[in-house]
């Protein structure tokens, strides 16, 4: 991905949608939320407040959320590190994931791992895991079971697109498509595989050509477009719960931070990262459309800005206010700890 010469005008969403001004206003909300919960993060973790690594989704928050928001509560996702705003979507609150960050006892992985690294599968929320591209044949897995319980779901898996030279990938998208699982699988091609530029990851030049190979039927989408992100996975959705087999979704975006906040980001060109920040960030567009199209007011934003920094600061300070782990906690789910020999017994209630 090259700096882009600047457009005549600021970008905002152009796509046709169904959506009533209710849902724009909650798409919004969604899209702000992620921003915003990245941004208090960041600065949690440059306090040394956080466990971990901290992956931000600065400049493709719209592919996590509009995405997500084409899906129906039963619908399973397994989102990356920078698609937060598709749990959000999904339900999964933001004191939740600071458990997690903050690494409490009360999080759902019980500080053994952090971020959005768990599931609820009430919520059909499957976390990622560090092996990119294997969430795809687990995904095949869920579908396989919704058909024999003859249950009603589509599911997602999200990849970069580097994650598309994996074996797993080849795999579980050819395996969905051979057997007509509703799996849609999103590659988000946000420029750079880590540090690895898209031009040396695929000798083809859209990613979307894949979805040929496996017979599968493939959408291209600007990821920067909230709506059209929505809209373009509405397809896709209909499509594959229609009985039509999987989808390849491909949206283009950028990635306007490191991997983490440890990546200073050296392998980037000049220019590029304040180009896509002044040109085609993907909250400033919505931004524009919504205030063009008079659905709110640049004052309503900003009062819905308020209300989500008070939300998100109450939210990091009830986490942080939690109970750490106990030390022998480390080993449950590792063991089998259903018969606890009596002097273990008698040593941990003497603490």
């Amino acid at each position: 991905m090259s700096i882009k010469p600047a457009p005549e005008k600021p970008l905002s969403c152009t796509t046709e949608t169904s959506l009533s001004k209710e849902k724009k206003i909650e798409l919004y909300r969604y899209l702000k939320l992620t921003r915003m919960f990245d941004e208090k993060t960041v600065a949690l973790k440059r306090q040394s407040k956080l466990t971990g690594g901290v992956f931000t989704s600065l400049g493709q928050e719209a592919t996590a959320v509009g995405t997500s928001f084409a899906l129906e509560p039963q619908d399973f996702i397994a989102p990356l590190i920078r698609d937060i705003g598709a749990c959000f979507v999904k339900g999964i609150e933001p004191r939740t994931i600071f458990l997690q960050y903050f690494g409490k006892a009360a999080a759902p992985s019980r500080a053994t791992d952090v971020q959005f690294h768990f599931a609820d599968m009430e919520k059909g929320f499957i976390g990622p895991i560090s092996h990119l591209g294997d969430m795809i044949p687990v995904m095949t897995g869920v579908l396989l079971a919704s058909r024999m319980k003859k249950e009603n779901r589509v599911a997602v898996a999200y990849i970069g697109e580097g994650a598309s030279s994996t074996g797993a990938f080849h795999e579980g998208v050819n395996f969905a498509a051979v057997q007509k699982l509703p799996l849609i699988t999103v590659i988000e091609n946000n420029g750079y595989a880590y540090s690895t530029p898209t031009r040396n990851q695929a000798a083809c030049g859209e990613f979307v050509a894949k979805a040929v190979g496996y017979g599968i039927k493939g959408l291209s989408v600007d990821g920067n477009d909230v709506i059209a992100c929505y809209e373009t996975m509405k397809q896709a959705v209909e499509h594959a719960r229609s009985g039509n087999g999987s989808v390849l979704v491909e949206a283009h975006t950028y990635r306007r931070k490191g991997h983490a906040e440890h990546d200073n980001q050296s392998y980037v060109p000049d220019g590029e990262i304040v180009w896509w920040a002044e040109h085609n960030d993907p909250v400033k567009r919505y931004e524009k459309y919504l205030a063009d199209s008079g659905i709110m007011s640049p004052g309503e934003m900003d009062e819905m800005a308020k209300g989500i920094k008070t939300v998100l600061d109450t939210e990091a300070d009830w986490a942080d206010s939690q109970p750490d782990p106990a030390p022998e906690s480390a080993a449950y789910d590792v063991y089998d700890n259903s018969v606890v020999p009596p002097a273990f017994k008698r040593k941990v209630l003497e603490r």
